[in-house]
């Protein structure tokens, strides 16, 4: 078991998934919440015949699966299904990162938590908390380059989420992201370098 566990974290297009993307080709497997959130509804779960159960047949699609764009529409909608949802997936995503992390044999691990600051209580377990950080006029301008959308929405996205000073003040390391995506290497390298030495201090505890 991996004794070292980075949480890896920041809003909406600031460029996490970049960053993560970065430590994976160094050999560290990066375990991330979206991933999770999609394996834990694969049919024949318990946690889609719960869904499927308590939101009626409509919550699946015609193949059997989660139909996403309509609880997503749906949850949108009324503030309380959204909390009857995460109440039936968010225990089990915990769940599937822990056993993830729990069978890990790398020097550390990244845990990729998208919304990491609003269940920080979830993860006090890990030993880091690695934020991402970008200007919001740069994520703005990104977002509405990457989904097509426009600046109103992509201000409006980023406002649903934690605030940037929310973010920093459970910070342990940032990587400010105002560059190309080539600048990251070097930061992401110095902070894989730093992460191994931390992993073997605290394996030889």
């Amino acid at each position: 078991m991996t004794g070292f566990v980075v949480a890896l974290t920041g809003g909406i297009a600031s460029g996490k998934s970049a960053v993560e993307r970065r430590f994976e080709a160094l050999g560290i497997h990066a375990y991330d919440a979206d991933v999770a959130a999609r394996a834990v509804v694969e049919p024949g779960s318990d946690a889609l015949a719960e869904v499927a159960r308590v939101f009626g047949p409509d919550a699946l699609d015609a193949a059997g699966r989660l139909d996403r764009p309509a609880m997503r529409q749906r949850v949108f909608a009324d503030p309380s299904a959204r909390v009857t949802l995460e109440g039936i997936l968010h225990p089990r995503i915990r769940t599937w990162l822990r056993d993830a992390v729990a069978s890990d044999t790398g020097p550390y691990c990244i845990l990729s938590i998208p919304l990491l600051v609003e269940n920080r209580a979830h993860y006090a377990w890990v030993d880091r908390v690695l934020v991402v950080d970008a200007p919001e006029a740069m994520r703005i301008e990104r977002l509405t380059r990457r989904d097509g959308i426009d600046a109103a929405l992509a201000a409006k996205m980023i406002a649903a989420q934690a605030t940037r000073e929310q973010r920093l003040a459970i910070a342990d390391d940032v990587i400010v992201n105002d560059a190309d995506e080539a600048s990251l290497d070097g930061a992401v390298a110095a902070l894989d370098a730093r992460y191994r030495r931390m992993g073997m201090g605290k394996a030889s505890q």
